[in-house]
């Protein structure tokens, strides 16, 4: 072929091209306006980005949606919804029509502002809060990479994302990629949209760093490109996939592109364009088309792209079909999140803790129990942000992962709580483990973000929060948890549960474990308890609440959590041998609690005097023991000093409890 027929051909190639992604764009600032609400500016600054990707280098099959060896893609900047709603409409998804493009941002759509993960297929994950996305890339691309060394035959993809100066901007970003660099995830691509503007105006108002150089820093691999030519993006991406090491793309982009006025502004950011200019846009881009319409050439290219996959979905069922039949039926199992009785699975551990009443911190016991079920579930991957010693989430079957190695189970998330979580949660959307991470209650607050998209997206993972109270003792205020229970049970769709001893401990484990579609918080004592439950054919903390300890004719109900379970039984004893029977329950988990229905709820607390007892601020146990009842805990932080000597300086003891009882009776 001559350079002259060469040519012709190419540009040919890009006006097709060109129109495709003229196509994310007229759906975009058409749905934003009908909405009167949302972000157009993103979807039209990258749509030549996107269009390149989903044509040629992203592998997904819109008619097997959940293909484990699909390519993951990534909207961090999922103020910019638009794009990837426009992108599963272009590509043929069959949940995604184009009165779902119509109904943006209404009531009840699977268009929602934002993308949300179980709304609609292909969205991976739900994004919005920024930053977000790219640390749950970092996740996926590491689960990649472990199935990977597990599987090979049956995983081998790539992650991309998209991501904005904001994302970039938010702290989680820094945490994010400096373990992708670290870890080595050469699987993951991300495609900064560099348009340097924010919703104030541009960037140069609050940021001025060189984040190439930043990335870099990091390990990524790094390349700047013009984002709307074609050529070029086709070649970064080529370049990018050849690499060893994560890559960033700069895409200088102008946000909004297409519109006659507001066109790399901060005025096509967060509104409507208007009608006049989405008028004038459509004359710049050649676009003579009514609302919402695509013409049939158009689409037939989009759909063209969205069948690539067909073929490579063949060619993995055909890869997996080489795995031997026990191997096969293990990555199925894993991957779709199915797991084995867990109460016979634990059963010898619980037996041996009711026969040696180890009295061991419940952090100590929950590492026990983490033994026998790493063993038995290899799909469980640990990690802690840099307290393994401290958490009892480090087991005797521990192994590192590492960019040496992948095909380990356990994580070294470094001092990055927020990342941690993050991450897990990625990890957990890409299928294929169940993860769970450790650090000090008191540090969900900088996790806090992640625990809540755990819970609003509806996925399993495991919070491991050791010093769940002032019993840590002399690290002092800074380090023990007084707000953070009531301030986690706030949370929708999030389990909190604060087992009393190493009976509760395994069932914690259990119920965690079994809830597919809620994340769960196990909170944790550093100070030993002694071993109070001296049986276990039942799974009593999955009511949440129920009687440990009865006596005949209760005058009131101590209520107690944790590690204060204990102090309550010694008062029951002591009120008992006044004359004064009182019974003690203990609850583990408030919400599992509230689930039950009335009649057992108010046969656990009684109709009298109740008296709630936690080494915590008692926002919230109101509810629980009324306007008569007594509330023993904290109203104030905590203070340095030995555990018992702050127990008692705060008034959290036995005698107290019996004098408040004794009082109110």
């Amino acid at each position: 072929m001559s350079q002259k027929a060469q040519n012709s051909k190419q540009t040919e190639s890009e006006v097709s091209y060109i129109r495709m992604a003229n196509a994310i764009r007229a759906l975009s600032m058409d749905a934003v306006e009908k909405a009167k609400s949302g972000h157009p500016g993103m979807p039209m600054g990258m749509a030549d980005v996107a269009t390149v990707l989903f044509t040629q280098y992203l592998n997904f099959d819109p008619k097997h949606p959940k293909w484990p060896n699909r390519d993951r893609f990534v909207l961090s900047a999922g103020h910019g919804s638009m794009l990837i709603y426009s992108l599963l409409y272009l590509t043929g998804y069959e949940d995604m029509t184009i009165d779902d493009i119509k109904n943006f941002r209404q009531l009840g759509a699977k268009t929602a502002g934002h993308p949300e993960y179980g709304h609609a297929e292909g969205i991976e994950t739900t994004t919005g809060p920024l930053g977000q996305g790219i640390a749950n890339a970092v996740g996926m691309a590491l689960a990649e990479r472990m199935l990977n060394a597990r599987y090979p035959n049956a995983i081998d993809h790539y992650t991309y994302v998209i991501a904005g100066d904001g994302c970039l901007m938010e702290g989680i970003s820094q945490e994010a990629i400096s373990m992708a660099g670290h870890l080595r995830l050469n699987k993951l691509i991300v495609l900064w949209d560099d348009n340097k503007i924010s919703i104030d105006g541009a960037t140069d108002l609050a940021t001025s760093e060189n984040q190439l150089k930043r990335f870099e820093a990091c390990g990524w691999d790094v390349k700047a490109i013009n984002g709307h030519d074609f050529y070029a993006i086709t070649e970064a991406l080529a370049w990018a996939k050849m690499q060893d090491r994560p890559v960033m793309i700069a895409c200088n982009t102008k946000i909004g592109y297409g519109a006659p006025t507001k066109a790399g502004s901060h005025n096509s950011h967060g509104s409507p364009l208007g009608a006049e200019e989405i008028k004038g846009a459509r004359e710049f881009l050649k676009w003579e088309h009514k609302e919402f319409e695509v013409p049939a050439d158009v689409l037939d290219s989009w759909r063209e792209a969205g069948q690539r996959g067909g073929a490579l979905y063949k060619d993995w069922q055909k890869n997996v079909e080489k795995l031997d039949a026990t191997g096969r039926k293990e990555f199925e199992r894993t991957y779709n999140g199915e797991i084995p009785n867990l109460a016979k699975l634990l059963e010898g551990a619980k037996k041996e803790f009711i026969e040696k009443k180890p009295g061991m911190a419940t952090r100590n016991s929950s590492q026990k129990v983490l033994d026998v079920l790493t063993e038995a579930l290899p799909e469980l991957i640990g990690g802690s942000a840099d307290l393994t010693g401290s958490v009892g989430t480090k087991t005797k079957n521990y192994k590192p992962v590492s960019a040496r190695d992948y095909a380990g189970n356990y994580i070294h998330y470094g001092v990055r709580e927020h990342a941690m979580q993050a991450a897990m949660n990625g990890i957990t959307l890409h299928g294929g483990f169940i993860p769970y991470g450790g650090t000090f209650l008191v540090f969900s607050d900088y996790a806090r973000p992640s625990i809540r998209l755990a819970a609003l997206m509806g996925i399993r993972n495991v919070f491991v929060g050791t010093h769940d109270s002032i019993g840590l003792g002399e690290d002092g205020p800074t380090h023990q948890p007084v707000e953070h229970l009531a301030s986690l049970r706030a949370i929708p769709n999030l389990l909190v549960l604060r087992p009393c001893d190493e009976i509760e401990v395994a069932e914690s484990w259990e119920i965690a474990l079994s809830h597919k579609t809620t994340p769960s918080v196990i909170s944790l004592t550093r100070q030993n308890v002694p071993t109070i439950r001296t049986d276990f054919s039942e799974n009593k903390t999955a009511k949440g609440g129920y009687i440990i300890s009865e006596k005949k004719g209760a005058k009131a109900t101590i209520i107690a959590t944790g590690s204060e379970v204990s102090l309550a039984i010694e008062a029951q004893k002591k009120l008992d041998a006044e004359g004064i029977a009182v019974n003690v329950v203990s609850m583990p988990c408030t919400k599992l609690f509230d689930e039950q229905d009335a009649k057992y709820r108010a046969s656990i607390l009684g109709s009298g005097l109740r008296v709630a007892v936690e080494a915590a601020g008692g926002y919230g146990w109101e509810k629980y023991i009324g306007e008569n009842g007594v509330f023993i805990g904290m109203n104030s932080f905590g203070a340095s000093g030995p555990a018992t000597e702050l127990y008692k300086h705060f008034g959290i003891t036995v005698e107290n409890i019996v004098k408040q009882v004794k009082e109110k009776i």
